[in-house]
């Protein structure tokens, strides 16, 4: 038998079809999520209206967090105004962004479809799923922290190296001006020079300062803030550690660690973490693998440790996600694994869409009996309106000398829910009741109830839970009423008969106080 001469060679593969599968992912699932928050109604949360508070001020830093939240904020609300949409605007954009970097660290370490894998892990982690509808500091963090891990990898031997050297160093300190656990990266690139021969060759004197210049550059701005304010944030994020009680907590650890499985993905967790563990066991590991794992490692240690001696976040180990998509999805590629692929993927692409139905139309949660899930994102636009009304009939009826709050959730949803009214020239100054002599928020230390403000107040305190403390700081005061804002229509219904379950998963209240003559915190006692 004899082959046909004029039958055509088998043609070449398409080379450029996993860049247009990453393209086309990245897009679709971005454009997606965005059209999501333009059909939410649902309403900003307390720290995402903290954020939008501190973009009408732009500063290189503030009380709790670095700047880059507030300046993103402050690009897509000047584009697009202040709703809603337009202050979480850039979430999916930081994600997307992401997504096309860990496609090209994957293709660069790996081969092209293990990109398009890495990218898919990335974005249909649970917690970047429901990161894309929250404006929150761990959006700018991972995007920044994959461009930096791109220019990291694209630092090789014998190539050109004063490009992705200065990228690197401008990544490194746009991810610590989006959250402070950005140095877990710099921890990792110790790690991986101390542990790899062939990390240092990629390195020399010219490269070094050039990263490191880029690096102290961007940062430098932040820290000359940090050294004007006391170094607050610096201060405020290791007091987050709260190493201050019991050092032992393995209840917290655990909870941790299962609560990763939630963060990156039940099937993409253990294949990180067994597969990583078998790998070094059996001495397998890969040089990209040894690199991957640099970057792994030292986020869910330390927070593990941190959890056993304290407490942690699920969110806090976040970082290690990055290289983590990446690492899974090489292993997965290696192993051939197609049907965890499908299986764990498929789920996490279930739970995704879910999500974007569920922020387009939340009544669905509340079917679901899930409306306490959800309450922090809900009636705050009520409880200004109904603040606003008395505060416009106290101020014709006397006139008040500001409004406080004693709480910075109320401090921040009142700043952007009232906005209408709170911050115009005729309204009286938006400030919060002090607990303590020292501010320990970003309200207490820019807009303090003073005795100067609070020669006629309408206070309003959270739950009433400070109410009997607020009352004996005034000369005179009396309570004014109490507002309520129903959070669930269908929790409301469901526990009807139980009056402290209703209270607890169905409403926010107000104890309105009305008082005049305010003595110095130093007075109390």
């Amino acid at each position: 038998m004899t082959l046909n001469a004029s039958a055509e060679p088998a043609p070449l593969p398409d080379s450029r079809r996993p860049l247009r599968v990453a393209v086309t992912l990245v897009l679709v699932l971005t454009v997606l999520r965005l059209a999501a928050l333009f059909a939410s109604p649902l309403e900003l949360n307390p720290e995402e209206a903290q954020y939008w508070l501190w973009s009408r001020t732009l500063d290189f830093g503030y009380f709790s967090k670095p700047p880059m939240i507030a300046w993103a904020i402050w690009a897509t609300t000047a584009v697009g105004g202040d709703a809603e949409p337009w202050v979480r605007f850039s979430a999916p954009l930081f994600h997307g962004v992401a997504g096309f970097a860990l496609f090209a660290v994957g293709r660069r370490l790996f081969d092209a479809w293990t990109g398009v894998l890495a990218a898919a892990v990335y974005l249909l982690m649970p917690g970047v799923a429901l990161s894309s509808f929250i404006m929150a500091t761990d959006a700018p963090l991972l995007c920044f922290l994959s461009l930096a891990l791109l220019a990291y990898v694209s630092l090789q031997p014998g190539e050109r190296r004063l490009a992705p050297a200065a990228a690197l160093g401008a990544a490194l300190g746009l991810a610590m001006l989006s959250k402070y656990a950005a140095i877990y990266a710099l921890i990792a690139i110790g790690l991986h020079l101390a542990l790899s021969r062939d990390a240092r060759r990629a390195w020399d004197l010219k490269t070094a300062a050039l990263a490191l210049g880029a690096f102290v550059l961007v940062l430098t701005p932040n820290l000359i803030w940090n050294a004007n304010h006391g170094f607050a944030t610096v201060g405020h994020t290791a007091s987050n550690a709260n190493l201050g009680g019991e050092l032992f907590n393995p209840e917290e650890m655990l909870s941790f660690i299962g609560g990763q499985f939630g963060v990156f993905g039940p099937v993409p967790f253990g294949v990180l973490i067994g597969g990583a563990a078998v790998l070094a066991w059996r001495r397998k590991l890969l040089p990209q693998d040894l690199l991957l794992l640099c970057f792994v490692v030292p986020p869910l240690a330390v927070v593990t440790l941190g959890a056993l001696l304290s407490r942690a976040n699920d969110n806090w180990a976040a970082s290690a996600y990055v290289a983590g998509a990446v690492l899974t999805a090489a292993l997965l590629m290696r192993w051939r694994a197609k049907w965890w692929v499908i299986g764990g993927l498929g789920a996490q692409a279930v739970l995704a869409a879910f999500m974007l139905v569920a922020v387009a139309r939340p009544e669905i949660v509340d079917a679901l009996g899930r409306s306490n899930d959800i309450k922090r994102v809900r009636g705050w636009e009520q409880m200004a309106r109904q603040v606003n009304q008395r505060a416009q009939l106290e101020a014709l009826n006397g006139g008040l000398s500001s409004i406080a709050v004693d709480d910075r959730f109320l401090f921040n949803a009142l700043s952007y829910y009232g906005r209408d009214y709170i911050g115009t020239p005729d309204a009286p100054p938006l400030t919060i009741w002090l607990r303590r002599s020292h501010a320990g928020n970003q309200a207490e230390a820019t807009a303090p109830l003073t005795p100067a403000l609070g020669r006629r107040v309408l206070v309003v305190s959270l739950e009433g839970l400070q109410a009997e403390r607020i009352i004996a700081d005034f000369d005179r005061s009396q309570t004014a009423g109490i507002l309520h804002q129903i959070l669930s229509i269908k929790c409301a219904v469901r526990y009807r008969d139980d009056e402290k379950a209703y209270a607890h998963r169905c409403r926010r209240r107000q104890t309105l106080i009305l008082g005049e003559g305010l003595r110095p915190v130093a007075d109390r006692d």
